[in-house]
């Protein structure tokens, strides 16, 4: 079928063959069917086009996790124009920033406003639109509002599966955020691997935990659960809470749900001090984003009753690129996000050599997920897609059984002295201790080694863990050379947008506040 080469295509098609079946409910409101969905987003899309969206014109949205987004991303796409999802919590330099990067023709928003986004439109000459859906039965209103169009400008509109449907910029750990355009087709792709390797089906159901303007929540929370003719449901606040997550879950009959580690730690805290009395019965939990230590693995499965699958993702492959699987379909390693899902995976040495079983080196990828290449950034094209595969940055290696283990961030791994260290494994290590709820290990400069390796911990509720309880265990647990020489103990740790703890922001964080104290002071 031409129309599965997209991913408007494809889910047109979902609308044909589940029409009645729940797609996505609204929690305690309104629940909408697949072809009521479909029905909500052809009229947006008519809307669009009266207000004058042309084919790839770069339409910025920025909501909360509302029926609104869903609808205006899927009508942004169908009119072959671009959709650029943004944080809503941005300030006015940062939408001024993603606005002019994407150059972004539009700006929609939700009715109640956003002063820092507007702000940010108004000083780059962008027009607004304010959207809101009063109720299921109606359509969604545009204001302004355009003449409204006849929608047979809209049934002539063929999608094409290399029109660019999606704009995202990478979370930039070591440089300006990328621009990543990923095409229809990148979509659909990415939509039916995630679909094959869960077994996702018209029967399944899942609630939004993570924001839409990340692939995570987007692409394996959202549309591929679309994508499979199930349903999901958005929490009534627009966003995740973890009082209501789990009566959500039940009230939706939830099968499973896909989160980052940190939200993963707050559900399994929450469970520790304010246990649910049931829990609903689950195919499966899903971990992905960072990487989940195999003591947390455990204690969420221990909690929840369900297989946790770790997998291994970013932007430019479209979301997912590896995944442990199912388990009737194979083991899940602790400590493995999985196998290859949909594309060719290769461990490269740096002159391009592809490695074989248990050696180290970059984990690179090709596939139909994958961006054909960064936004007017042609430098990082030509090192980001040498040899013919597209470079991750990560360094790994697949074991005999074709599972992939993440060593870490190129950038990140912690040179002492020639020694490398992986920051996720002495993660891993800390987090193993009871009393110690999160933690993250970064290299700091240092006049002996080069590198030196320090960590930053979050205690666990009520416990008195110091500074040498922690060095005590990690003394006993990893080699001496991957002992961290100083241990700071918070209470909170710096994370991007998204909710990711990014290991050069914690250490920048961490380092300003001693710096002030290295300073060597001269004589009077």
């Amino acid at each position: 079928m031409e129309s599965n080469l997209t991913l408007t295509g494809f889910l047109k098609h979902v609308a044909v063959k589940f029409p009645t079946r729940r797609a996505i409910s609204v929690s305690g409101k309104f629940n909408v069917t697949h072809a009521r969905l479909h029905q909500l987003m052809e009229h947006a899309a008519s809307q669009l086009v009266a207000a004058g969206v042309n084919p790839s014109d770069v339409v910025a949205l920025t909501f909360p996790n509302t029926i609104e987004l869903v609808i205006m991303f899927l009508a942004v796409i169908r009119v072959r124009a671009t959709a650029a999802p943004l944080n809503s919590a941005y300030t006015s330099e940062e939408f001024e920033f993603y606005l002019s990067d994407s150059e972004s023709k539009l700006l929609l928003i939700a009715k109640e406003g956003n002063e820092a986004a507007e702000a940010a439109a108004n000083k780059l000459n962008i027009p607004q639109i304010a959207v809101t859906l009063p109720h299921s039965d109606s359509d969604v209103s545009l204001i302004p509002t355009s003449p409204l169009s006849d929608s047979e400008s809209v049934s002539k509109i063929v999608n094409e599966p290399s029109d660019v449907a999606l704009f995202l910029h990478t979370s930039g750990t070591t440089s300006r955020p990328k621009g990543v355009p990923l095409t229809q087709h990148n979509l659909v792709s990415s939509v039916n691997n995630i679909k094959s390797v869960y077994k996702l089906t018209e029967s399944d159901s899942t609630v939004i935990v993570l924001p839409l303007f990340h692939v995570h929540g987007l692409i394996a929370g959202l549309l591929s659960s679309l994508g499979a003719g199930g349903s999901v449901t958005l929490p009534a606040s627009g966003r995740f809470s973890a009082s209501s997550f789990w009566s959500d879950m039940k009230n939706y009959n939830a099968t499973w749900y896909t989160a980052v580690p940190t939200i993963h730690q707050i559900l399994l805290d929450r469970h520790l001090s304010n246990p649910e009395s049931s829990y609903p019965k689950l195919r499966f939990i899903r971990s992905c984003s960072a990487a989940l230590a195999p003591s947390i693995l455990s204690r969420l499965e221990e909690a929840f009753g369900a297989p946790v699958l770790e997998a291994y993702a970013m932007t430019e492959a479209t979301h997912l690129m590896c995944s442990n699987p199912l388990p009737e379909n194979g083991p899940h390693l602790p400590a493995s996000v999985g196998k290859p899902v949909g594309q060719e995976m290769a461990i490269l040495d740096e002159n391009g050599v592809v490695q074989g079983p248990d050696s180290k080196g970059e984990i690179c990828i090709r596939g139909p997920n994958v961006t054909k290449g960064y936004k007017n950034y042609p430098e990082a094209n030509k090192s980001a897609f040498q040899f013919g595969w597209f470079h991750t940055g990560d360094v790994g290696y697949l074991d005999s059984d074709g599972y992939l283990h993440l060593v870490g961030r190129i950038k990140e791994l912690i040179n002492r002295g020639g020694e490398k260290i992986s920051p996720i494994e002495v993660d891993a290590v800390l987090v193993s201790h009871p009393d110690i709820a999160q933690a993250v290990a970064f290299g700091v400069p240092d006049d002996k080694y080069g590198e030196e390796i320090n960590c930053a911990v979050i205690p666990r509720e009520g416990s008195k863990i110091d500074e040498a309880e922690v060095m005590g265990f990690c003394k006993k647990n990893l080699a001496a050379f991957k002992v961290p020489k100083k241990v700071f103990m918070t209470d909170s740790l710096p994370k991007t947008a998204t909710g990711k703890i990014q290991r050069r922001l914690v250490a920048e964080h961490f380092l300003a506040q001693i710096s002030t104290a290295k300073v060597h002071k001269f004589g009077a």
